[in-house]
């Protein structure tokens, strides 16, 4: 019997309290041992500023022993307990562990708290008492995650503007007065630069300006959206609407499951407005250096029309994502190809080639999409795969988020999600991955027959979701295209059996070749480390090092955090993950403003 059958709600509360109560009774009295004898041995504790005023993962209670230590004097927290207004504590399984799980609140010296506790019972015991008194409850995931900076709250609610700067002001400057005048800086300077308008570049900027930190977007393109509106026809976002809101705002309820592209980016449009962000666009850093001394950034940015000017930022947070600069792969014969060579990301749509022939290089979502989309426009086109790539049904892939479909409010669940540290992630994503692969076997058995190479996310067979995190790509969730592919109506081609490019097409191994008009490079983006090599220069990309996978230390490298350049800050990802920590990259960068950060004591 599971232990959900045997606990009432009313006895989950107070397995939790019990264990809250001596939780904070234990740091309250400086009780190191004892608190860390509350956890499990194989326990996790990940940490968002609340304790480290960092993005940490702790793993063991060696590790957690020493991160108390360390912290728990700056810290100090109190009063532990669980809200009413948030959702129950309830039995649940979680990367195959079947846990008690609760959300709670407690204070710090910094300011209000919330986190997750998911507990289990250490001896295993479950079947002798129905009281919940059959073992000891230890905790298995601690998360803990600082709300606000007290007195520098968010404008929001109770904290909102009250607009008596221009509010009856007759004859003085109204509110567009004073939002034309912040938008120009003209006499001061901003705060923050954020380079990229699309999600990760609006969820921060619009996060930074609840806190009251001045900040500027600059976006290449000429209209805010466009990195979206300007991609290939049929894009339409492959995962549900109900997980990819931004702060603040949420989709309106009648909005379609699935987002189209052009109503994604007039609805960026609508946030900046709404949000009153300041943007300039079709405007690009054209050079910058950082001065040690006044802790400033001297930036120079350049616009469309060929005039430049330098600011004089504190921080620069790059939020360029995956549309930063094209990788252009070096194709033997490419230069003699007669044909068009346009990267997946400069696509749009096939109608141009009607008739004709082509080529898709990568089997991606980029590479399947475009297929899919050429031969709708009566193309004659075949991929071109040089490795193994993840391929998942487009149903299968939305389980990944299943947890938003469990009931809790949309808040609730970001910080349920938060609160699985590497390790756990591991483990919960080669579940998912093996049920994924058996629900779309017979996809999968089809693709295998006419050659297609698949995998399930080496090397730890950790599925699609994990080869995001670690590569940014490799997986596609499919939307037909794997079925024109078992069809026959979109060709197979495989690299390795390609001699080189000739004018006609592809000239094959075997003495044959295989013509096209057009070759759609599918083959992703550089490193954002690599955007700031081309921005900012060598010694600062060096001195960062990647951006974007997994380290040493558990967590994303340089996201969200501070990196070895003092004032440089990176955000990426999809919707989801901006949405909920835009909020931390926020905090860290108003505590450096007020002066908190740089007091802060951090673990090694």
């Amino acid at each position: 019997m599971a232990l959900a059958d045997l606990l009432p709600d009313a006895t989950l509360l107070d397995v939790v309290n019990d264990w809250l109560d001596a939780f904070g009774a234990a740091l309250a009295a400086d009780d190191i041992d004892g608190a860390v004898s509350l956890f499990v041995e194989d326990s996790h504790w990940r940490d968002l500023l609340a304790f480290t005023w960092s993005i940490q993962s702790i793993a063991g209670k060696s590790e957690i022993t020493t991160a108390l230590q360390q912290s728990l004097g700056a810290t100090r927290p109190e009063d532990f307990h669980v809200p009413c207004q948030r959702t129950a504590p309830r039995m649940v399984t979680r990367a195959g562990v079947e846990t008690l799980e609760a959300i709670f609140a407690f204070d710090t010296a910094t300011g209000p708290a919330n986190g997750v506790l998911r507990l289990v019972r250490e001896d295993g015991d479950t079947d002798e008492s129905a009281d919940g008194n059959g073992g000891e409850w230890r905790a298995w995931i601690l998360m803990t995650a600082l709300d606000e900076i007290r007195g520098h709250e968010e404008h929001t609610g109770a904290h909102r503007p009250d607009g008596e700067s221009y509010s009856r002001e007759f004859g003085g400057d109204n509110w567009l007065d004073e939002r034309t005048k912040a938008g120009a800086y003209e006499g001061h300077e901003p705060e923050v630069l954020v380079v990229g308008g699309g999600q990760a570049g609006l969820a921060i900027a619009a996060c930074l300006g609840q806190l009251g930190v001045d900040t500027l977007i600059i976006d290449r393109h000429e209209n805010i959206g466009d990195a979206w509106r300007k991609r290939y026809h049929a894009l339409t976002l492959h995962n549900q609407v109900h997980v990819n809101h931004l702060p603040y705002m949420p989709f309106p309820p009648n909005w379609p499951l699935y987002i189209p592209k052009d109503k994604l980016a007039n609805w960026f449009e609508a946030y900046a407005e709404s949000m009153e962000l300041n943007i300039w666009t079709s405007t690009e850093i054209d050079g910058g250096s950082y001065d040690d001394a006044a802790g400033r950034w001297d930036i120079t940015l350049a616009n469309g029309s060929g005039t430049t000017r330098t600011i004089r930022p504190q921080h620069v947070v790059y939020a360029v994502g995956v549309s930063g600069i094209p990788i252009h792969p070096d194709l033997p014969g490419l230069k003699d190809f007669a044909g068009e060579v346009i990267h997946s990301g400069a696509y749009t749509a096939g109608s141009k080639w009607r008739g004709k022939k082509a080529l898709v290089l990568g089997t991606g979502n980029s590479g399947h999409d475009v297929a899919q989309d050429l031969h709708a426009n009566d193309v004659d086109v075949s991929l071109v795969q040089r490795g193994t790539s993840t391929i998942v049904s487009l149903e299968q892939g939305q389980t990944v988020y299943a947890l938003y479909d469990e009931g809790p409010p949309t808040a609730d669940c970001d910080l349920l999600a938060t609160a699985n540290p590497y390790p756990v992630l591991i483990q919960g994503y080669k579940l998912a991955a093996l049920s994924m692969q058996a629900a779309d076997k017979d996809m999968l058995d089809g693709l295998s027959a006419k050659g297609f190479k698949h995998d399930i996310g080496p090397p730890d067979s950790t599925g699609f979701q994990m080869k995001y995190l670690r590569q940014g790509g490799g997986y596609c969730l499919n939307v037909g295209c794997s079925e024109l592919i078992i069809e026959g109506k979109v060709g197979l081609i495989q690299y390795d059996d390609i001699e080189k490019f000739v004018p006609e097409g592809a000239a094959m191994k075997d003495g044959s070749i295989v013509e096209a008009d057009l070759l759609v490079t599918a083959t992703g983006y550089k490193n954002q480390r690599e955007v700031v090599r081309a921005t900012l220069g060598d010694e600062v990309a060096d001195k960062i090092g990647p951006v974007w996978g997994f380290g040493e230390e558990r967590e994303l490298r340089n996201i969200w955090r501070r990196t070895q350049q003092p004032g440089l800050w990176f955000t990426a990802g999809g919707l989801p993950q901006v949405r909920i920590y835009s909020k931390y990259l926020a905090l860290q960068i108003k505590a450096c403003q007020v002066g908190l950060l740089d007091k802060a004591q951090l673990l090694d």
